[in-house]
Formats: C-alpha cells, sequence, structure tokens
C-alpha cells in the first residue's frame, strides 16, 4: 500500500493509527479468518508470502491469475489484497466446456466467491482456453499474470504456445510473468513429463521466450529436496492429491508437496 508523505505524517502522531505497510497487508491478508485451516496447512509447502513478494506483487496492482481451480487457493489471498487498491482477475476454466473437470471446478469457484461476496466481490472472471479463449484481460493493462502448478496441463493439451501468448498480451510493457511449476529434471524426455506432471525448467523457459518473455529471475522458494521425482502416480502422488489413497500414505505425507521452480519473466518495455 503506497501512503503519501502527509498522511505518512499524520499516523506518525496519532497514538490512534497504525500505518501498515505492504508486507503488514500481505501478512495480515495470510492470516485473515476467511481462509480455511486447511488453506492455511498448505503455507509451510507453497510459501504465499515470499512468492508473491518475488514477483513483486502489491496491493495496488493489476493481477491475473491463471486457472485458480475449483478451491482458489490463490484467490484466498489474491482477491482480498488486491481488492481495495488494485484488480484481480481469475482467468478460469471456459464456461462452455465439454470437459466435466471444467465445468464442475468453474461452478465451485463461483459458488465459492458467492458465499463471501463481502471479500470475492469485485473479483473479475475471465477465460483461458486457446484457441477460443484467449484474452484474460485487456491487452496491455495488467502488472502481473500468474501461473500456480499449470504448465503441465497445457503441455499435455498442446496448448502451451496459445497460453503463454495470451500471458504476454495481457500484460503491460515492463509486467511480469510468475511461473510455479512442478520440477523435473532436465534430462526428462517430454513425454515423461507430461505423463508424471514435472516440467523441465528449460521447458518452461523455452515456452516463455517463445512468446517475447525474458526469464530475468529464479528462485528456490519453492523447492522440496525430499521430493525425489519418482512416483508411482507421478506428482498427483503426494499431496494434497494422493492418488494412491492409503498405501505408503506416510511415506508420502512426510515428503510432503512436489519440488517445484519459481520462475519470474518480464514482458520487455520496447
Amino acid at each position: 500500500m503506497r501512503i503519501t508523505f502527509v498522511l505518512a505524517a499524520v499516523l506518525a502522531f496519532s497514538p490512534l493509527c497504525v500505518a501498515y505497510t505492504q508486507a503488514d497487508s500481505l501478512d495480515d491478508t495470510l492470516d485473515a479468518p476467511h481462509r480455511t485451516s486447511a488453506e492455511k496447512a498448505r503455507d509451510s509447502y507453497r510459501h504465499p508470502a515470499k512468492t508473491l513478494r518475488f514477483f513483486n506483487v502489491e496491493a495496488d496492482m493489476a493481477v491475473v491469475e491463471i486457472w485458480p481451480g475449483s478451491k482458489g487457493w490463490y484467490t484466498a489471498i489474491l482477491a482480498p489484497y488486491l481488492r481495495d487498491n488494485g484488480t484481480y482477475y481469475a482467468a478460469q476454466f471456459p464456461p462452455d466446456s465439454n470437459i466435466p473437470f471444467y465445468q464442475r471446478s468453474l461452478i465451485q469457484f463461483k459458488t465459492r466467491l458467492a458465499k463471501q461476496d463481502e471479500i470475492y466481490n469485485k473479483v473479475r472472471i475471465t477465460h483461458l482456453y486457446p484457441p477460443v479463449y484467449n484474452d484474460i484481460a485487456p491487452a496491455g493493462t495488467v502488472d502481473r499474470v500468474l501461473t500456480f502448478r499449470n504448465v503441465h496441463n497445457w503441455a499435455k493439451s498442446g496448448k502451451g504456445e496459445a497460453a503463454f501468448k495470451s500471458f504476454y498480451k495481457a500484460l503491460k510493457p515492463g509486467g511480469v510473468l510468475g511461473v510455479v511449476e512442478h520440477r523435473a529434471p532436465e534430462v526428462r524426455p517430454l513425454e515423461r513429463q507430461i505423463e508424471t506432471g514435472y516440467m523441465s525448467e528449460g521447458y518452461v523457459i523455452a515456452l516463455a521466450e517463445k512468446a517475447g518473455f525474458t526469464l530475468v529471475d529464479r528462485s528456490e522458494i519453492n523447492a522440496n529436496p525430499k521430493d525425489q521425482i519418482n512416483h508411482p502416480a507421478g506428482v498427483w502422488t503426494l499431496p494434497p492429491t494422493l492418488r494412491l489413497g492409503d498405501k505408503d500414505r506416510e511415506t508420502y505425507e512426510a515428503i510432503g508437496e512436489s519440488d517445484r521452480m519459481t520462475l519470474k519473466f518480464l514482458k520487455p518495455e520496447h
């Protein structure tokens, strides 16, 4: 939150007022009661505060989150954080999809928003599903586009290049694309990456660069050295999916969520 000099001076001399910094505001959002205990339990794996700061997300920005899914885990952070001074776009699954999972996810997402309208009533829902749905926000208007654990889905459907072009189109010059994705070894063949849900950094970087982005930084914020990236049901073996049910459940819960890359890309100014 940006505070003017005059306002800051008033607050400094008033014992009844507290001036919150950008970091305090984000921390308050993470601790807010609208987030469920199950959501907060994932913070130790997903490091939302560190991740959003790495992507330089500020409360007065226009931000698009790509495919937030049915539960909107990051929506519960980004929507209230951006509500008063910024804009939050949820680029969801297509409304006319013939894929039942997409249909259910969109309905469940909208239901969640409606149940807490006082928090989510400013969310702007758009749609991404090339080649029909490409406009995730008005062209050249957003400061950040963020995608969490989605690249493997586009690789499987062959929509990766089109998706990244949509991100580039929506961002302002100088805007940032933030990508968090399950991480595969560079030597793993693409077919195996798609099968397991773990993608190589090289694959993601190549997609972004082909769309026009420049890689400007990477972080180990979401790394997990306990994850050996070789599970019988791919990444879905691990929490939160636990696809094998009770089989070796304690082992996979001890590993935690997947090892993940965290990449920051820039849309050039010119």
